[in-house]
């Protein structure tokens, strides 16, 4: 879901730039996409859904995958030729998804980790996934990195400290709460409360949800979650003091998380950018087995910028830190800078091309 929310900003500013948008995925991030950007063109197109296992690292899940995921490769390539006839598409602008480029149209591979992070003892195999995730990239017009170029940044050595291929570019955090609405004044959540917001691959997701609840529902203050499920039915319950919302649309996610005494979150890139954008800081549980994770987490911590405990250490007594932020405010004016001139250049490049 993450991959979906941050490419909000992304329509948004291409729909104030006066172009058509038509946005294709699958039917649960659709359902997040009609809630924030209604009356567009909405495709159905499924990605690959890799799975994880309860007890493998993420890595070796996924390694057992790999044949399906080429198999998906070669299947949604395909199909993208099909989407740009029938809908007469001449920019293609993907999140991950490794075979939405094409030769006859510009095509934009969004990405925060050109090095894929392995685990200590199979470091040396970095080298080989950076290769291949090069060789991805570079069969794009342009590949988009969400985060800042310099010594000021979120993806730490996912995306610095290494050689970039030239179609490189920067284009700042993204965030879906960085709209025109972001100054109006809203009471709807105005009680005390701390957060947490859940995300990422099952069965980790449910296993921390009662972990926390566990602990958490007889404390106060009461614990509101943040399902992250825009496709669901019913919208929310309540049990002891932990409240549930399946979904709630930005705005509204926006001043419950801002108006919380605490956070608590995956270490999910999408989700860090947006907490940043929202000047909140929070405690970090990476994935279990997801290195990107752990990584992010231990690596934002020891910037100062937020804290982090893994899923073991959760325990009766747990800690919820000040969600005061320790970074600077330049780092959204300058990515909604690096945003704007990044499209700029792709929209100026493309009309040139045809």
């Amino acid at each position: 879901m993450g991959h979906a929310a941050r490419m909000i900003p992304v329509a948004r500013l291409l729909q104030e730039l006066n172009n058509n948008i038509f946005i294709a995925s699958g039917e649960e991030h659709l359902a997040l996409y009609r809630t924030e950007m209604p009356g567009l063109t909405y495709i159905n197109f499924t990605g690959f859904r890799p799975g994880y296992s309860r007890f493998l690292p993420q890595y070796l899940a996924l390694l057992f995958k790999t044949p399906l995921l080429l198999y998906h490769i070669i299947l949604e390539h395909a199909r993208l030729k099909k989407i740009i006839r029938d809908y007469d598409i001449d920019i293609v602008i993907s999140d991950n998804r490794f075979g939405l480029w094409n030769k006859k149209i510009t095509t934009v591979y969004v990405t925060h980790m050109p090095l894929i992070p392995f685990p200590e003892p199979l470091r040396f195999m970095e080298f080989t996934g950076k290769l291949l995730h090069r060789a991805v990239i570079t069969k794009y017009s342009r590949c988009f990195i969400p985060d800042l170029p310099g010594e000021v940044n979120v993806s730490g050595r996912l995306s610095h400290g290494i050689r970039l291929p030239d179609n490189v570019r920067f284009i700042g955090i993204l965030s879906r709460f960085n709209s025109s609405d972001e100054h109006r004044e809203r009471k709807l959540f105005d009680f005390r409360h701390n957060t947490i917001i859940l995300s990422g691959p099952e069965p980790q997701r449910a296993m921390l949800k009662q972990k926390l609840v566990n602990i958490l529902e007889n404390k106060e203050p009461p614990v509101v979650i943040l399902e992250g499920r825009p496709d669901e039915m019913h919208n929310f319950s309540r049990s002891g003091n932990v409240l549930s919302y399946n979904h709630l649309p930005a705005a509204e996610m926006k001043e419950m998380v801002t108006r919380s005494e605490s956070i608590i979150s995956r270490s999910g890139y999408t989700t860090i950018m947006e907490l940043i954008s929202l000047n909140c800081s929070a405690l970090l549980i990476p994935t279990p087995g997801q290195t990107e994770q752990e990584y992010l987490a231990g690596y934002l911590a020891e910037k100062g910028w937020f804290h982090t405990i893994s899923q073991n250490e959760i325990k009766e007594g747990i800690t919820m830190p000040s969600k005061e932020a320790k970074w600077s405010y330049d780092i959204i004016s300058q990515s909604r800078i690096l945003l704007a001139e990044a499209l700029k250049e792709l929209l100026e490049e493309n009309h040139k091309k045809d």
